[in-house]
């Protein structure tokens, strides 16, 4: 090209301009790449100590698998509008919270990757572990889209861009123009040398130098330019050499065509090309060449194909081809690149066993993990083998070290009929001998490849029905050998190193899964057992809670009925005129009254063994029923005929019933229970019986129904305290104060009952000699002068029954309705010398309590008796809580006969009426 046709001055700004453009260009790539690089740090390091913060405030939630709080730590997220996404995982690698929560759980890794914050695309993912001291608790997954920070700064960037290329051209474009007079000869002189090496190749050329300075320094710059220019040409002709020199040593067959198909280049190795195609394949091989040659096909180039290549031996081989395409302003090039790819198809055909492998070791762990039993862990692990490996025999077999020998634990399914021609059933045993199994037994794995001809007598017994080869992987569990797994094929040398090597693993796998199994089972005895003694532990609990309850109750039931109980005795004493009707119904009442009282003072106490004190008497059980008969009427007769309902009683009573050794009123109340009870078993109607058997040194006295009977849950707990199956309206006491009676009694409690035929209590007493002396309630007490006693009680029904009952004993009698009236009256008589011969007071009152009077009495006059008279006797009594100063505590309701003896007893103690 001509100067002339293009100035110097010309090229001089172009080249101005492009030499600016290049340093703007450089200088803005140098600041941008530096401010991204920058950038992207900045972001990870704050999105690190992100994870941090989110990790250590989720330490908690993980550690007590609490999501709801895992949700309220993730959703504070919100406030960082590059977070895109959360993920919180356990230590299962299971994902356990995430946010946004209306996002999908597929949306999210099913397991996070490996620690650390890396750039997936627009993204930036990190995964931050979870954890507490040196303990992992779990995984946090975390996800910001920087579309738009990218967004920000690839727009400041272009803008900074546009600004300094502006700047700069127009700066470039004014100094070119200012100075382009002054050098254009030296660039001519330049141009004219560059032509020159242009056209001639010729890189020993060097330009004339034109006067100093800049352009002179420019001068000296271009000849050395084109002395290094020389130096690389040279360079790269011997590069190319030492190409050539690799392509022609190389294995990989390379050929360089050109559009037209013309073949220019070439290695060694690219010779044989045309001969390893194999024959079904040449004319199609042709085809496709001509089509490229012909067409470029696009759909084929810088693709990787792999064919099979024909050795010269006539067998095939896996080839690999690619097509590289090389192209330039004028003409393209295509270049083949042919390899054998025999070894890394085997490493792949292997890799892909090892993986099958896996994967079918990971299906059978994860079968045997859901499983807590030997036996089905077994049947998972043989019907996995035979099914995938496979198998033609498979079995398990325990060994036990005493007797040296295996036990088959479990046979495959399809390994049944050759197992029945070993006798190699379940629980069949096989002896170890000196070959494979005894070695196999102390932890070693066998692999026998062919035992046909084996003199020893396992393998020869396997060989007996066809089996070549065998493997024993022992089952290991803290170096102690407890089971081996027998494997094994029908063909010779049919066991891979990698089939082996599967087994030992699986064995392993299967040694704890059943170690686990055991220790399960271990676990659930430990639990079963605990648990017994828990509810043993509630129901002793229930007694005590019971027993405390009863306490109240018993005082404030017990001040109702006092007053009953002294007018029924006192009529039935001091009446003589009475009918045998009134009498008889007042001795029905006297019983309900003994009844009641002892009934109140079972609440607390019902399954306390009888104590020392309380004498068993004989009592004749067909008494006994006539009386409960008539204490139950109206509950069985009169009440079930206002709904319509008709219930019968009948009683099946063995005449010359021997007597047997009780408490009589304890016994009565236990029937009644029992009656009470089978009336609320027949809500349809019914019929109860009442039936006394003896059978040989027993007395049975039995309470059955027709009514609707229990199922066999029900009546295993029917006797526990506050179990019902009458919902509001029982309380679950009646059956267990039954127990409680027979347990005082020496009796046992049978129970027999079905679904829709009713139920059957049987009391069974035992025929014995007396345990200790009957008290005769009839018996009277020494006569007694007439006494001055004093009442301190509360209660003032309570205190006119006692008032009336002593004054018709010939008693005077002085009330006082609290504990300091009772102190102050007792005070007062002692100072005007009318003391009082006796002290009776009550234990609970308010302000003053029995116990202070008591007190206050014994300090004024030490030798005046003192009763107290109360309704928590028992419990003082078995509590061992006496107050300090009373002489005697008589229980409410009381007995006159009981009174009248203590009475006379402290009387007579005392030797004395006055103080």
């Amino acid at each position: 090209m001509s100067v002339k046709r293009n100035p110097i001055q010309r090229r001089l700004v172009n080249l101005v301009l492009l030499i600016s453009g290049a340093v703007l260009l450089l200088a803005c790539t140098t600041i941008l790449t530096y401010e991204f690089l920058t950038s992207r740090q900045t972001t990870v390091e704050q999105a690190s100590t992100l994870g941090k913060i989110i990790a250590t405030n989720s330490t908690a939630a993980l550690a007590f698998d609490n999501p709801t709080d895992a949700n309220e730590i993730l959703s504070a997220l919100k406030a960082e509008r590059l977070v895109v996404g959360a993920g919180l995982y356990n230590k299962e690698g299971k994902l356990f919270s995430h946010y946004p929560s209306d996002v999908p759980e597929g949306e999210f890794p099913v397991r996070p990757e490996d620690d650390g914050y890396r750039f997936e695309a627009s993204n930036l993912v990190g995964i931050q572990p979870v954890t507490l001291g040196q303990k992992r608790l779990g995984t946090l997954y975390l996800k910001w889209d920087l579309k738009a920070v990218y967004g920000r700064f690839l727009f400041y960037g272009a803008s900074i861009v546009v600004i300094m290329t502006g700047c700069l051209l127009a700066a470039a474009y004014m100094l070119s123009k200012t100075l382009r007079r002054q050098i254009s000869e030296p660039i001519l002189e330049l141009a004219e040398t560059a032509k020159a090496v242009s056209d001639r190749q010729d890189y020993s050329v060097r330009a004339r130098k034109v006067g100093q300075g800049e352009l002179g320094f420019l001068t000296d710059v271009f000849n050395q330019m084109l002395a290094r220019i020389q130096e690389q040409n040279m360079a790269m002709k011997e590069s190319e050499q030492r190409v050539r020199a690799v392509l022609n040593s190389a294995m990989t067959a390379v050929v360089v065509i050109e559009r037209s198909g013309r073949i220019i280049d070439w290695n060694p190795r690219a010779e044989l090309a045309e001969k390893i195609v194999p024959v079904r394949f040449r004319e199609e091989h042709r085809a496709r060449l001509a089509h490229l040659s012909k067409e470029g096909d696009a759909s084929v180039q810088n693709r990787v194909y792999e064919l099979p290549g024909l050795r010269r031996d006539g067998t095939e081989f896996p080839v690999e081809l690619s097509i590289g395409v090389m192209q330039n302003e004028r003409v393209a090039t295509f270049c083949w690149f042919i390899t054998d790819i025999t070894e890394r198809k085997q490493s792949e055909t292997k890799l892909q066993t090892q993986l099958s492998r896996m994967e079918l070791l990971d299906r059978i762990t994860r079968a045997i993990a859901e499983r807590q039993d030997l036996r089905s862990i077994f049947q998972v692990v043989i019907g996995s083998l035979e099914e995938n490996l496979p198998l033609d025999f498979g079995c398990i077999c325990l060994y036990d070290p005493t007797t040296e020998t295996l036990t088959v634990a479990n046979v495959g399914s399809r390994s049944e009929g050759l197992a029945s021609r070993l006798s190699m059933l379940d629980d069949a045993r096989v002896p170890i001998d000196r070959n494979g199994l005894s070695s196999c037994v102390r932890g070693h794995l066998i692999y026998e490849p062919d035992i046909q001809g084996s003199a020893f007598p396992f393998p020869k017994r396997l060989a007996s029905v066809g089996l070549r080869s065998f493997v024993a992987a022992p089952l290991p569990v803290q170096d102690k050998v407890f089971g081996v797994l027998l494997a094994a094929r029908q063909a010779a040398h049919s066991f891979t190193s990698p089939d082996c090597e599967f087994i030992r693993h699986l064995s392993e796998h299967v040694a704890l899964a059943a170690h686990q199994a055991n220790l399960y089972n271990s676990l659930q005895i430990a639990y079963d057992d605990l648990r017994q003694t828990q509810q043993a532990v509630m129901q002793q609990e229930r007694l005590r809670a019971l027993g405390q309850m009863a306490s109240g109750i018993a005082h404030d039931i017990n001040n109702a009925i006092s007053p009953i109980a002294l007018y029924t005795e006192t009529l039935l004493e001091k009446e003589p005129n009475l009918s045998e009707r009134a009498r008889s119904y007042l001795q029905v009442t006297q019983h309900a009254i003994e009844d009641v009282a002892q009934t109140i003072t079972r609440m607390r106490e019902f399954y306390r063994q009888r104590e020392a004190q309380l004498t068993l008497a004989p009592v004749q059980l067909n008494g006994l029923v006539p009386q409960v008969k008539d204490l139950t009427h109206a509950r069985w007769s009169d009440m079930p005929q206002q709904r319509g309902i008709v219930v019968q009683m009948r009683a099946e009573l063995t005449p010359g019933l021997p007597e047997t050794m009780g408490i009589e009123n304890e016994i009565r109340e236990a029937l009644v229970n029992l009656v009470f009870n089978a009336v609320d078993a027949m809500p349809e109607g019914g019929t109860i019986t009442v039936r006394t058997v003896q059978s040989g040194p027993f007395v049975h006295l039995e309470v059955s129904d027709t009514g609707t009977g229990m199922d066999e849950d029900t009546r295993r707990r029917c006797l526990e305290p506050f179990f019902t199956t009458k919902g509001e309206r029982g309380t679950g006491l009646g059956l267990a104060m039954v127990y409680g009676m027979a347990q005082r009694n020496n009796a046992e409690v049978q129970i027999e009952s079905e679904l829709g035929k009713g139920t059957t209590v049987r009391l069974v007493f035992p025929v014995s000699a007396p345990t200790g002396r009957k008290l005769d309630p009839a018996s009277s007490a020494a006569p007694v002068d007439a006494l001055r006693i004093l009442i301190v009680d509360d209660d003032p029904l309570l205190i006119r029954a006692l008032r009336d009952t002593l004054e018709d004993d010939g008693h005077s009698v002085i009330a006082a309705p609290g504990g300091q009236e009772g102190i102050d009256a007792f005070e007062k008589a002692h100072r005007n010398r009318e003391p009082f011969s006796l002290v009776i007071t009550d234990l609970g009152m308010p302000h003053v309590d029995g116990r202070k009077v008591s007190a206050a009495i014994k300090a004024l006059s030490p030798r005046t008796p003192v009763i107290l008279f109360t309704g928590w006797g028992q419990r003082l009594i078995a509590e061992r809580d006496l107050p300090e100063h009373v002489d005697r505590v008589l229980n409410k309701p009381p007995k006159l006969q009981d009174l009248r003896v203590a009475l006379a007893e402290l009387t007579a103690r005392n030797g004395s009426r006055n103080s």
